[in-house]
Formats: C-alpha cells, structure tokens, sequence
C-alpha cells in the first residue's frame, strides 16, 4: 500500500486576529488545532492509512449512501491508494488542511490507535475522513462532515461501508492486504454500484469469518481541541 506523504494545504491571509470571509463580515478567530485519534476496533481488519481533512459545511460529502462512490475513493476503498483523493481535496476551496494519519508501521493495526494534527479555522471547523479495510475487496470506514470541537473531545464511531466499486469475491486473487498481497486488481462484475452498508466477511473465497469478518462499528474516532501553545 503506498504511503501517501503528509499535506498541509491552502495557508490564510490574516489581518490582525480576523479572518475575513466572503459575506464581508470578519470573524475573529486566529483558529487552532486539533488533535484526531482512530483506533481500530475490529479483531481481524488492517485499517489502511487514513486521508483527514478539515473544511466549510458545504464541503461536497466524500460519498452518498445509495449512490456510486467517486473513482477517488473508490481508490481508497479497493486498494488503499490515496493520492488521488488527496489531489481532489487538494483543489477544492472548501477545504483547509489534509493529513494522512498512518499507525507505527503505516496501517492502523488490531486495537491500534493512532493520531494526527488538523488544522481548524473560521468556517473551515467540520471533518471527513477515510481508510481502507484492507483484507476485503472494496470496504472502507469514513466520518462525513463531522463537527469539530471549539473545546474538549468529541467522539465518533464509524461503521463498515462498502464502495460497491468491486464485487466482494472474498479471493486472495483480488485482495491488497494480509494474508492476500494482490494490489490493484479490479472484479467489477458483480459490484453493487452504490455504497451500501458493508455484509462483512462470509467465507464464500479464501477469507476466513472468524479471522477476517467484524460486527460494527470498525473504527472510533476521537477529536480533540488542543491548547495553544
């Protein structure tokens, strides 16, 4: 799985201590910082590294449910690549920063937690977020517009979705993570077509259920303002 570099994007002109937005008014807000923790909650599941990135409430969310995922996270989603999400993000002007949060060894491991820093100013105070589950074919968990915190720490929990970009053989064949390694290969007959809820594992190929399968939620997701330093 790639490891996509960490990003950090689109710097504001600050007047003083306001920010000016496009209504004309100004807010004052120099903006902070905060501090977001994944930890993976399934027994059997690599979480991929995760995209997060902070932006306006009208930030396009990364997916509808019932409807086709976009080519970028289907991405994510059967593979792990995230560049082109990040490149998308990257040149949308509702969103401020973009951080790729990786476990100790890259992927999020079984009942590993793992953090990164996001910026967070004026209107820019909601987050979305995404990883793969990298021992099925096309699952993903992911946070959609989430509120940050103006103090303390809010959490949330992610269930297990399903791209329906590829069909969910279940075979090491078409598989990018443990114990498969078969990155990059598409079985896009029989696939959904919208994102759905994912069914788990159910050892119709060579996964194992009582390894690989999970009962949501797959991920907690934990969002904390940080003081000023």
């Amino acid at each position: 799985m790639p490891r996509a570099a960490v990003l950090s994007i689109l710097s504001f002109a600050l007047f003083g201590s306001t920010v000016l937005l496009e209504s004309g008014t100004a807010l004052a807000d120099e903006g902070y910082r905060v501090q977001v923790t994944v930890t993976n909650v399934t027994r059997g599941q690599i979480i991929s590294p995760v995209v997060v990135a902070s932006h306006r409430a009208r930030f396009e969310p990364l997916f509808q449910l019932g409807a086709p995922a976009s080519a970028e996270l289907a991405a994510v989603a059967e593979d792990a690549i995230l560049d082109p999400l990040i490149s998308s993000l990257s040149n949308d002007p509702d969103v401020l920063d973009i951080q790729t949060l990786f476990g100790a060894a890259g992927p999020i491991m079984p009942g590993e937690s793992a953090s990164v820093i996001v910026d967070i100013m004026g209107r820019y105070r909601h987050l979305s977020m995404a990883g793969m589950l990298v021992t099925t074919n096309d699952a993903f968990f992911a946070v959609r517009g989430a509120r940050a915190p103006a103090h303390g720490t809010r959490t949330y929990r992610s269930p297990a979705y399903d791209a329906g970009s590829e069909a969910n053989t279940e075979n090491c064949s078409d598989i990018p993570g443990p114990p498969c390694g078969n990155a990059e290969v598409r079985v896009t007959q029989g696939a959904e077509g919208y994102v759905h809820i994912h069914a788990g594992i159910h050892g119709t190929g060579d996964l194992v259920p009582s390894m690989h399968d999970w009962r949501n939620p797959v991920a907690e997701i934990k969002v904390t303002r940080l003081s000023a330093e």
